[in-house]
């Protein structure tokens, strides 16, 4: 191919995905895709509206051909697409469908049988079971509802989870305080199941009732805008879980807007129906934009412009729990979903302040934005996604935390987007330097980048190179050198670039996997950033994403290549198919026109 055609070829590739992205643009300017994870969340949906008297003959139909439709041949279910059967979420989807009256079928069985049973399933998952009346509340490892009352300035307190678990963990506690059970006429003792073994909770004494009332308070004081918490399912749910409990229904105003709130999170997807664990539309926007702005739309196009404002709006300007640790820090910044204005992030603040940057708009939000996230900035002068100082690592050893990610530690990839933001800024010199120190000393031995949010090394390295050509390390830098060596070794023979998520667990799958379009693009902003643009490797990742386009501008991907616990609790954003590439094609034309 020449020079030419190959230039021929990255304008075709971008007209037509830019021409694809406006399709999907919402009417008031934003972005906003499915996010994809498993079918506990499907299962736990049914759980909790059986435990409150809301389940109908439709929600139980709907449900359960939602979860049969994930089974896989061998009967079992995954967190992720093709990933490995996973025991306690085939429990969860085996007690939904047996709850809705359906036979999830021999093969579920068998698996939850030869691996142990509900004695082996995770701690949600027996706390899930509990609420039904099928395993006693005692045999769970607890929170006791009194950390709520210790001070945040102690040894310990709920602040020393990141905010995801914090607000989990307080309304959890009250309910394994109270030990509610609503039991389903369904026998699962098959599986293990230990029927009306719960005993009753003690009458609590001065302290304990202290702590439930304390801790009550604190998740009402906690209710966002749109009904939720955090915007994400787990405190959501055992929010309304724990209201129910403590005797409230929809007299109850928070009950109600809780309940009612949560509707907006259901897909409806004909006969089958489905929650997302959360939804991105902040995230997706401004990956849309940055995705537009290197492809050289600007705020000239009507469409980019109403995307902006809409954005601007949704600036955050009152402080949430951070104070905590930041108490003189100004409000800025922006969240990742649609109401979360006590929990904005600094991932998605820092992707938008570039974006914004890049077609000149908001600069006063931008400033603001920027200020927090420096103020935000670890002890250990890295940036984690929500919290500062979040790494208290010996909360991993309680036998509550064994579902994942209780704490909010920097990371390469988050603090790589916090350096491309404040690299061009100028002001922010010291802050940037000690994250670039800090990053660079992150660098692994093969010359990647562990990826927190994205999979996995692929993507932390895609962030990496970025943030730190954006702080003006040279292509030269011997980090930038071995970054390239290592993504021409794990690049594939057609060009593609792809990590299995099994490499969170085991590092000889680092770079290897089925080539997806939004790592392989992953892997092209690193060798643009690292001044290898012109390079071998680059030519043919453009090419593999030239070839892999569909005829309506679209990729498709149907590997889970997002983050939200590195092998508990992945992610598949929809968007992420088409934002990243038109990004990477986008920066790639402008490197290559100078």
């Amino acid at each position: 191919m020449t020079i030419l055609d190959r230039r021929t070829a990255l304008d075709t590739a971008i007209d037509r995905g830019t021409a694809r992205l406006f399709e999907l643009q919402h009417p008031d300017g934003h972005w906003k895709a499915e996010l994809e994870s498993n079918v506990t969340m499907t299962a736990q949906h049914l759980f909790w509206n059986h435990f409150a008297g809301l389940r109908t003959p439709d929600l139980d139909r709907r449900i359960a051909n939602e979860i049969l439709a994930r089974q896989r041949d061998d009967g079992t279910w995954a967190i992720w697409w093709e990933g490995p059967a996973d025991l306690s979420t085939t429990i969860e989807a085996y007690v939904a469908l047996k709850l809705a009256g359906v036979d999830p079928g021999p093969k579920a069985l068998a698996f939850i049988q030869r691996e142990g049973g509900l004695r082996r399933a995770r701690v949600f998952t027996k706390c899930w079971l509990a609420l039904l009346g099928q395993w006693p509340w005692q045999r769970i490892p607890s929170i006791p509802p009194e950390i709520v009352l210790l001070p945040p300035s102690g040894p310990f307190s709920i602040y020393d989870f990141a905010c995801w678990a914090r607000q989990t963990i307080v309304a959890l506690s009250v309910v394994m305080a109270l030990r509610p059970v609503r039991p389903a006429r369904i026998d699962l003792r098959e599986i293990g199941a230990r029927p009306g073994t719960t005993r009753p909770a003690r009458r609590p004494g001065p302290l304990r009732a202290q702590a439930i009332a304390a801790a009550e308070r604190w998740v009402r004081e906690r209710q966002e805008a749109d009904g939720g918490w955090g915007g994400i399912q787990p405190p959501w749910v055992w929010a309304i879980v724990m209201l129910a409990a403590l005797g409230h229904g929809f007299e109850d105003d928070t009950f109600r807007r809780a309940v009612e709130g949560w509707h907006s999170f259901m897909v409806e997807d004909g006969e089958r129906l489905r929650p997302e664990a959360c939804q991105s539309p902040l995230w997706d926007t401004a990956l849309a934009l940055l995705a537009l702005g290197a492809c050289g739309l600007t705020t000239d196009d009507p469409r980019v412009a109403k995307a902006v404002d809409w954005l601007l709006a949704e600036e955050i300007d009152v402080p949430g729990d951070w104070v905590v640790r930041r108490p003189h820090l100004k409000p800025g910044g922006w969240a990742f979903e649609y109401a979360n204005d006590l929990y904005p992030d600094i991932d998605d603040t820092a992707v938008i302040a570039v974006a914004l940057r890049k077609l000149g708009a908001g600069d006063d939000a931008v400033r603001r934005g920027l200020d927090w996230v420096v103020g935000m900035q670890s002890r250990n002068d890295g940036w984690g996604a929500f919290d500062a100082d979040s790494n208290a690592m010996w909360l991993y050893k309680i036998p509550f935390c064994d579902f994942g990610k209780v704490t909010d530690e920097p990371s390469a990839d988050v603090t790589a987007h916090v350096l491309e933001a404040l690299g061009p800024e100028g002001i922010y010199g010291d802050a940037a330097a000690a994250g670039v120190e800090w990053l660079l000393a992150e660098q692994e031995e093969d010359g990647s980048w562990f990826g927190r949010w994205g999979v996995n090394h692929v993507y932390g390295t895609g962030a990496a190179l970025p943030g730190l050509e954006a702080c003006a390390v040279p292509p030269e830098h011997p980090a930038m050198r071995r970054a390239v060596a290592w993504l021409d070794s794990v690049q594939q023979e057609h060009g593609g670039f792809g990590e299995d998520i099994r490499s969170y667990g085991d590092p000889s799958w680092r770079g290897r996997g089925f080539a997806t379009p939004s790592q392989t693009a992953w892997a092209l902003l690193g060798y643009i950033s690292a001044g290898a643009a012109e390079s071998a490797g680059a030519q043919r990742a453009a090419e593999f994403l030239s070839r892999a386009q569909l005829d309506n501008g679209d990729w498709r991907e149907d590997h889970f290549t997002g983050t939200g616990f590195p092998l508990d609790f992945m992610i598949r954003y929809h968007l992420y198919r088409l934002n990243f590439p038109l990004l990477a094609l986008g920066r790639l034309r402008e490197r290559l026109n100078g």
